[in-house]
């Protein structure tokens, strides 16, 4: 079945995301994303070299822009302009890459979106031609409204970002989805493949996910675990779950019987 995600102007086969930071060194990075199955590799600019630092080991190296789509990311900005500014770092590091995630943090302690600051930024990278993914909180208002800006994917959290409290709140992010016509896609909070799972049965378009295959005992399998949950949990929706009763109802029929 042909069923891929489609992102501004691109298109891919898997539904999880994956990130790159955490891991103990670039080869555990390498062979998790590998068993990952992921097609977007997301990348924290103000914290990974992907070339800016000549002296230093470059990621590229082991995750080949040839056979990932990079997802620079604007994680430790906390306003608009360093976000704005990151953005730009990147288009040129990438050599005109222009399919970012803008993530703008309140504080240093909840990492929760600054929302003002988000929306704000949204608009100075859209009118300078970024197809912008946006990190949010799960408000439908807010959703909506960066929807309406021209963001060509909305990342609601799920819970606090590294918290691994899975998604905490299906009812509003439910809404998200029901309201919104680009993709959707949990970002932050998952813990392990239930989590990634029950966000896709909820009908979210994909899965975002760092620390909870990083810190995994054993990344690599975690990483594969991922991988299933996502596929299951895509499926499952498309399937139509059956309806929710509060009382049994026998699988086999109570009429008919061979013998009494």
């Amino acid at each position: 079945m042909l069923d891929q995600l489609i992102i501004g102007s691109r298109s891919f086969n898997s539904r999880l995301l994956v990130g790159t930071g955490k891991y103990k060194d670039l080869n555990e990075t390498k062979d998790a994303i590998e068993a990952s199955g992921a097609n977007i590799v997301t990348v924290a600019i103000r914290r990974t070299n992907i070339g800016q630092n000549k002296d230093e080991p470059n990621l590229l190296d082991v995750i080949s822009p040839n056979k990932y789509t990079i997802l620079p990311n604007t994680a430790g900005c906390f306003d608009a302009d360093s976000a704005v500014r990151t953005c730009m770092l990147a288009r040129e590091l990438l050599d005109g890459h222009n399919l970012v995630k803008l993530e703008v943090l309140g504080d240093e302690k909840n990492l929760y979106p600054n929302v003002t600051e988000t929306l704000k930024a949204a608009k100075v990278l859209i009118d300078d031609g970024f197809e912008v993914m946006v990190y949010t909180s799960d408000d439908p208002i807010v959703a909506k409204e960066l929807e309406s800006m021209g963001c060509v994917a909305i990342m609601p959290l799920g819970s606090l970002i590294g918290s691994g409290l899975g998604i905490l709140n299906r009812h509003t992010l439910s809404l998200i989805i029901e309201q919104t016509q680009v993709p959707v896609l949990v970002d932050a909070g998952v813990g392990t493949a239930s989590d990634a799972a029950i966000a896709m049965e909820l009908g979210c378009d994909g899965v975002l996910m760092n620390t909870a295959i990083a810190h995994a005992k054993n990344p690599v399998m975690m990483a594969s675990a991922m991988n299933h949950a996502v596929v299951a949990g895509r499926e499952a929706f498309l399937a139509g779950r059956m309806p929710a009763r509060h009382m049994a109802q026998a699988s086999s029929p109570q009429t008919g019987y061979f013998f009494k």
